[in-house]
């Protein structure tokens, strides 16, 4: 591992064999924006303001697959003076092309005062672009790259007194995304080995989490991918039943789970992506919330709880916002136990694969 520290500005680089990560902490208050950083081979706090965080609003947003032109237009249609006082969290899955990405961040950029942004695995594709990227890593310093240059944030942040920390993570297990990534060296799909990567990375930022973790009693987290399987339908209630297995990673969780405590609290929240399934629920003390705008055909279903909710706003005015509406499944297991002794097909599902069987017969 090589560090490069900076100049004036506090920057410390962690320069990893394929991935570059700038560990520094912005703190923003009402006398401005200052950095934390790690100067000469120790740490150079500076306290945060005491500001109230009176009208301050979060707001999230995961799975824009952008690629999809119903998707861009919805972006396009957000309002450019509505949320200039806003921050957005981005929980990956933009969009698979690299210029897709780009103008899809800056529209959400001069929407939002302030825009967070973890990778999702479709950012990370590489199919139709291996001549701009030779792996899934070299598209990933691209795309940060891209994001500070634009003035998206990808580390952890003290915005009037509210921690925000953004996680990199991965699955334990890939199926599509094994033929649309590629990986350098001993990182594979098949195993822990880049969920474990992905992981790794955060503890780059690990300095500057514990200051947040010491000084703010209310944090965001908010990563891509699932941290808990119980944030995802039964296998038998879905039409694809292999996605529990291709969602999540249990380092994340242990992650979360280090950040907010291991029994939560009132102040907690994790947000999340990836399976498009709006869901707000709290689970052994943190408040896990998912607010895709995902595919067109899925929003015809309403699968993702509806765009009219969307962006969601999640935290207002010093407090976390009221229950996200529209939320099917977290709903349903809000008063149904989960029962994986049972193994019979959901009805809608039977239905399905009978009506696939008979087609093909």
């Amino acid at each position: 591992m090589v560090v490069d520290v900076g100049g004036a500005d506090g920057w410390v680089c962690v320069m990893e064999p394929y991935v570059m990560v700038a560990a520094r902490l912005m703190v923003v208050g009402g006398g401005g924006c200052r950095w934390l950083g790690m100067r000469d081979g120790g740490c150079r706090w500076l306290a945060a303001s005491s500001t109230s965080a009176s009208g301050l609003r979060v707001f999230v947003l995961s799975d824009l697959h952008t690629d999809y032109s119903e998707n861009m237009t919805w972006v396009k249609c957000l309002s450019t003076t509505r949320h200039k006082k806003d921050v957005l969290l981005v929980a990956g899955d933009v969009a698979e092309k690299y210029d897709d990405f780009v103008l899809t961040m800056s529209l959400l950029k001069d929407c939002f005062q302030r825009v967070l942004f973890v990778p999702g695995n479709h950012d990370l594709w590489c199919r139709g672009e291996e001549n701009d990227f030779p792996d899934s890593l070299e598209k990933l310093n691209k795309l940060l790259d891209a994001c500070r240059g634009l003035g998206v944030e990808i580390n952890p942040v003290v915005i009037d007194g509210l921690g925000i920390i953004p996680l990199f993570s991965w699955y334990h297990e890939a199926c599509r995304d094994f033929h649309a990534c590629k990986w350098p060296g001993d990182l594979s799909s098949r195993d822990a080995s880049l969920s474990l990567y992905f992981d790794a990375m955060n503890e780059n930022n690990q300095e500057v989490i514990n200051e947040i973790q010491r000084t703010c009693d209310q944090i965001i987290t908010f990563s891509h991918f699932v941290p808990r399987q119980d944030l995802c339908p039964e296998k038998r209630m879905l039409f694809y039943p292999n996605l529990p297995k291709i969602i999540g990673s249990d380092f994340l969780e242990l992650r979360i789970r280090s950040i907010h405590g291991a029994m939560g609290s009132t102040s907690a929240c994790h947000v999340f992506g990836h399976t498009h399934f709006s869901w707000d629920a709290v689970l052994d003390g943190i408040r896990y919330v998912q607010a895709p705008l995902a595919y067109p055909r899925e929003r015809k279903r309403r699968m993702n709880g509806g765009e009219n909710q969307l962006p969601y706003c999640v935290y207002s005015d010093g407090k976390f916002a009221d229950k996200l509406s529209h939320c099917y499944w977290s709903d349903y297991y809000a008063t149904n136990p989960r029962s994986p002794d049972i193994t019979e097909l959901a009805p809608w599902v039977a239905r399905f694969y009978n009506r696939t069987w008979k087609s093909e017969f």
